[in-house]
C-alpha cells in the first residue's frame, strides 16, 4: 500500500510538472502546444477579422468575383456596424496592400486632421472651462476629421474590382435587418454606454436598446447607419465629405459648440505613403511611417536582432528581459519624435539604422533599467479592429481601423448612425513637442498594420491591435514565428507580455521614464521565470485581458494561404 501511494504521488508530481512548470498545455496532439485551434487553409482566398459575420461578408465578396481590396472594404463596413466598440466610419484607417500584378507594396494613411478653426490657445481656453489641463477622452474637443470613408474610396479607385454599391450591400442589409451581438463585443459595449450615453447627439438612441447596451445574442439594428452606407454606396465619397453628411455634421457642430466644419470635411485627403522596413534575419518587415507608431516595431527588431533569442528560448527570463528593455528605449523615442511629418522633421531613417540600434543596445544590461531617456539623435488604452484579406490573384490587404478609445468620443450626429473618434486626445499641449496640438494636423496614432516579405515575395500580412500593446505585440508575433518557429496560429495564441509606464506622446517634451514602469503577463508565465525577472529588477503586476487582438494570413511557397485569428476575441479566419 505504501508503495502504491508513493507511485500515485510520483505520477501526480510528474503531471503537475508537465502541465504547470513548463507553462504549456499538453492537450494538443498536433501542432504547437500553445495553439487553441489549427490554422485555416485555402487556395483561392482568406479573410480574417474579429467578427465571424464580417469574415463571412468578406469571403462572400471574394466568391462573387471581388478581390482582396473589395473584401477588405466590405468586411470593414460590416465590422463598423457589428463592432462599434472598436471602429466605424467616424474613425481613421491605415492599410498596407500587396499588389500582385506590380509585385509591390503600397501604404495608405487615411487618418484625419484637427479642425482648422481651433488653435492651441483656443484649445487651452476650452479646457480651462472644463477644469482640465489635458484633452478629454469624450465629447467635442478630441474629435478630428474621420478618414475611413475616403480610405475606402482611395483603395477602391486604385485597386478595386467590384462596384462599391455591391461591396457595401451586405453591411447595409445587416444594419437594416440586424445581427446577434457577440460575447466580447457585448462586454465592451456594456462598459462604454455608462460613459457615453449623455454626450451630445444621438448616442443613446443609436447604440442602446431601451437605454441599455445590447447583451450577447441580442439582435441589434442601426437603420441610420444603413441609410448612411446606402448614400455613400450610391453617391460616393463626396456624399460624406462634400454632401449631405458633411452638411449635417457642420450644422450639428455649430449648434452644439463643436469645431468641425464643412470645410474640414471638404478639404480632407488620404495619402499614399511609402512603407518603411528593416530586414530581420532575412525577412523584410514593413510598417507605415508616422503619424503612426509602426516604426517602433522596426526599431525594436533592429535592437533584438543583435541577440540570439532562439537560443535563449521562448518566454524565458533572458529573452523577456532584453525584449522589455528594448521596448523601454524605443518607446521613449516614440514619445518624443513620432508626429505628423507635415509638421515635424524627425530623422526616421536614423532611428531605424543599425548604428543607432547598436547604440541603444549598449544601454541594455543584466538588470531592468529604471531611468530611460529618448535618444539624442534626433496612451495605453485604445480599442481598434484589424483585418486582413487575400485573393486568388495574389493580392493581400493588411488593414487597421479605429475609433481610438472604445466607442470614441460618444458624439453621434443625429441621422448618421455613427460615432466620432476621439483621436485628438493623442495630441500634446506642450509647444515644444513635435506632437503639439495645431489646426489641420494629424494626431499621433497608435493603430498600425504590418506586412512581411521574404525574398521579395509576400510572406505574412498581420496586425495586433490594442493601443500601446501594438508595437509590443507585433514584435512578439514576428519573433514567435521567426525566432521560435511557431506557425501563425500558435504565434497568436502563445502567451503575451505588455510593458506599461513609458512616456506618452501627449506628455511634456521634458518628461522621460524614471521608475522603470511595470510588466504584465498572461497566466502561462512560470513562477521560475517570474522570480528571475523580479531578481533582475522588473516590476511585475497581474492583469486580466488587454493583450491585443490578432489576425494574420501567410502565403506559403506553393501558393496556398494559411489564416489565423485571435483566440481571445470573437473573430475567425475563413477560407475557400
Amino acid at each position: 500500500m505504501r508503495y502504491q501511494r508513493f507511485r500515485l504521488k510520483l505520477v501526480s508530481l510528474m503531471i503537475f510538472f508537465l502541465t504547470t512548470t513548463s507553462g504549456q498545455s499538453m492537450d494538443r496532439i498536433s501542432g504547437n502546444v500553445y495553439q487553441t485551434r489549427s490554422e485555416v487553409f485555402g487556395q483561392n482566398g482568406v479573410v480574417a477579422t474579429s467578427h465571424p459575420l464580417a469574415s463571412t461578408v468578406g469571403l462572400d465578396i471574394l466568391k462573387a468575383g471581388g478581390n482582396a481590396i473589395d473584401a477588405a472594404i466590405a468586411a470593414n463596413a460590416a465590422i463598423g456596424l457589428m463592432e462599434p466598440t472598436g471602429n466605424g466610419i467616424g474613425g481613421d484607417l491605415f492599410a498596407i496592400i500587396w499588389n500582385a500584378k506590380e509585385k509591390k507594396l503600397y501604404g495608405l494613411n487615411a487618418s484625419g486632421r484637427s479642425p482648422a478653426g481651433l488653435n492651441l490657445e483656443q484649445m487651452r481656453a476650452e479646457l480651462k472651462k472644463l477644469g482640465r489641463n489635458d484633452i478629454p477622452p469624450y465629447g467635442l474637443l478630441p474629435i478630428s476629421v474621420p478618414g475611413t470613408v475616403d480610405g475606402w474610396f482611395e483603395m477602391h479607385a486604385k485597386f478595386g474590382k467590384m462596384p462599391m454599391d455591391k461591396i457595401l450591400a451586405p453591411a447595409v442589409d445587416y444594419a437594416r435587418r440586424g445581427f446577434p451581438v457577440t460575447e466580447l463585443i457585448a462586454y465592451y459595449w456594456n462598459s462604454s454606454v455608462p460613459l457615453l450615453k449623455d454626450q451630445p447627439g444621438d448616442f443613446k438612441k443609436v447604440f442602446t436598446i431601451n437605454g441599455k447596451a445590447p447583451q450577447k445574442g441580442q439582435i441589434f439594428k442601426n437603420p441610420d447607419l444603413a441609410d448612411t452606407y446606402q448614400l455613400i454606396a450610391e453617391k460616393g465619397r463626396d456624399a460624406f465629405y462634400k454632401g449631405e453628411i458633411a452638411k449635417k455634421v457642420d450644422a450639428f457642430m455649430r449648434k452644439s459648440g463643436g469645431f468641425l466644419r464643412f470645410e474640414d470635411f471638404a478639404s480632407h485627403r488620404s495619402d499614399w505613403v511609402e512603407p518603411m522596413k528593416v530586414n530581420y534575419r532575412g525577412y523584410d518587415v514593413y510598417e507605415l511611417p508616422p503619424n503612426g507608431q509602426g516604426i517602433a516595431v522596426l526599431q525594436m527588431l533592429q535592437i533584438l536582432e543583435q541577440y540570439d533569442l532562439s537560443k535563449m528560448g521562448f518566454f524565458s527570463a533572458e529573452a523577456l528581459h532584453v525584449m522589455i528593455e528594448a521596448k523601454k528605449r524605443v518607446f521613449e523615442d516614440r514619445a518624443k519624435y513620432y508626429a505628423d511629418p507635415e509638421f515635424s522633421k524627425a530623422d526616421y531613417q536614423r532611428l531605424l539604422s543599425k548604428s543607432y540600434a547598436n547604440e541603444r543596445k549598449k544601454l541594455i544590461g543584466d538588470r531592468a533599467s529604471k531611468t530611460v531617456e529618448a535618444g539624442t539623435s534626433i496612451l495605453e488604452k485604445g480599442d481598434t479592429i484589424y483585418l486582413t484579406t487575400a485573393d486568388r490573384w495574389g493580392n493581400m490587404v493588411s488593414l487597421i481601423q479605429s475609433n481610438y478609445r472604445g466607442m470614441g468620443s460618444g458624439v453621434v450626429v443625429p441621422g448618421t448612425g455613427f460615432g466620432f473618434q476621439d483621436r485628438g486626445q493623442q495630441f500634446s499641449l506642450d509647444k515644444k513637442h513635435a506632437n503639439v496640438y495645431a489646426p489641420k494636423k494629424r494626431p499621433f496614432h497608435t493603430i498600425i498594420p504590418a506586412f512581411v516579405l521574404k525574398d521579395g515575395k509576400p510572406f505574412l500580412s498581420f496586425g495586433l491591435m490594442g493601443g500601446g500593446m501594438q508595437p509590443q505585440g507585433h514584435v512578439q508575433i514576428i519573433t514567435n514565428i521567426i525566432d521560435f518557429g511557431m506557425n501563425i496560429q500558435a504565434a497568436g495564441d502563445a502567451p503575451r507580455w505588455q510593458h506599461f509606464g513609458s512616456t506618452e506622446p501627449t506628455a511634456p517634451v521634458s518628461q522621460s521614464l524614471k521608475d522603470g514602469g511595470y510588466v504584465t503577463f498572461e497566466s502561462e508565465l512560470t513562477q521560475e521565470v517570474r522570480r528571475e525577472l523580479m531578481l533582475r529588477g522588473h516590476q511585475i503586476r497581474s492583469r486580466n485581458g488587454g493583450f491585443g487582438g490578432y489576425q494574420a494570413i501567410q502565403r506559403l511557397d506553393n501558393g496556398v494561404y494559411s489564416g489565423a485569428s485571435e483566440s481571445r476575441k470573437d473573430g475567425q479566419a475563413v477560407a475557400y
